[in-house]
């Protein structure tokens, strides 16, 4: 039984009110505490190669109203990540602090009425494009201008299928054959499942083609969100956030890209309502150890290839998305309205 392996170590987080972290916070965000703690629980030996149990969980920005989608550019050294309801691109730049790398991420006015939710995942194309799910226009979309010179133009990669509208597409990662697995929940709709300007009837994962071809792999999810992708691009991943059913799900990726042997990864269903385990299975980033950083109940998890959970980052808030630098040695989460970093080994 793991458990027996399982202690707890807090970390006082880096606050605006210390010299550390004058730099490292934007001005324009909303004072901390003065001391917020975290915690590292390691439940399983194998977690130690990856975090230490007493790990400083730092604050890199807060003050935002949903935070979602990191995304390390290695070019430049700093990280992107989405506050879906400003409608904005939040750039960190370490030893620097936080500051607007582009508005209207999300919401151009694209259709009459469109609600306006930004930006959620960010990804980079193969060509080195910002790839945005994007909310509020309720479409996968590239941006048509250089990192260097952010701009709201934008090119649409994937915004119907069969004629219809997506609901609004979430996350998503790059198979390295150029083709796009992503998730379409309806949470960018201001009524969810009930919105009149919802379209279609399933909330979708979805292949989408180097050639540009869509294809829906699985309608049956409630609410698909998180998605990533084993080291060996043999498995995918999908986290549910249905609180009557957080889960996450694994399935093969047949030769043609198409899903199979769905199944569940781990059920998380015995937490909800548990007090300190706050949120549903979200986002999700995979370590070159095959390892998964998994954002759910209570902070981010850590799981193993075979679904055996490792260890937990206590953030005491919701948790939305994480991210890994390119060197692996930093963790970025999303945490409601803040940005983290959790240093690694």
């Amino acid at each position: 039984m793991i458990g027996k392996f399982a202690f707890l170590v807090f970390a006082m987080a880096v606050t605006a009110g210390s010299n550390a972290a004058a730099a490292e916070v934007s001005p324009a965000a909303a004072p901390a505490p003065a001391a917020q703690a975290f915690a590292v629980e390691i439940l399983n030996p194998a977690a130690l190669a990856l975090i230490e149990p007493g790990a400083r969980i730092s604050v890199r920005g807060e003050g935002y109203k949903w935070t979602e989608g990191p995304l390390w550019i290695d070019d430049g050294g700093y990280l992107l990540f989405s506050d879906i309801p400003n409608n904005t691109i939040v750039k960190y730049q370490p030893g620097q602090g936080t500051s607007v790398y582009l508005r209207n991420s999300g919401a151009t006015g694209l259709y009459p009425g469109d609600y306006g939710q930004g930006s959620n995942g960010l990804l980079l194309n193969e060509r080195g494009q910002l790839v945005l799910l994007q909310q509020g226009d309720r479409r996968v979309a590239a941006m048509a201008a250089p990192l260097s010179a952010p701009a709201a133009n934008f090119i649409t990669l994937a915004g119907d299928y069969q004629g219809k509208r997506l609901n609004s597409p979430n996350d998503g990662v790059f198979h390295s054959d150029g083709s796009l697995y992503f998730t379409d929940p309806p949470y960018g709709l201001d009524k969810g499942l009930d919105d009149q300007r919802k379209e279609l009837p399933m909330q979708g994962v979805y292949r989408l083609s180097a050639q540009g071809d869509l294809v829906l792999l699985d309608a049956s999810v409630t609410f698909p969100n998180g998605i990533a992708l084993s080291v060996d691009e043999k498995t995918l991943y999908v986290a549910v956030s249905d609180p009557q059913q957080p889960v996450w799900l694994a399935y093969d990726i047949v030769a043609d890209g198409s899903l199979a042997n769905k199944r569940i990864f781990y059920d998380a269903s015995d937490l909800i309502g548990v007090a300190g385990e706050q949120g549903v299975p979200d986002g999700m980033a995979v370590h070159s150890s095959g390892n998964i950083f998994a954002t759910g109940p209570g902070g981010v998890w850590l799981f193993n290839p075979q679904g055996e959970v490792l260890a937990k980052i206590r953030t005491g808030k919701l948790s939305a998305n994480c991210g890994l630098s390119a060197d692996e040695k930093r963790l970025f989460i999303a945490a409601h309205d803040t940005l983290l970093e959790v240093p690694l080994h």
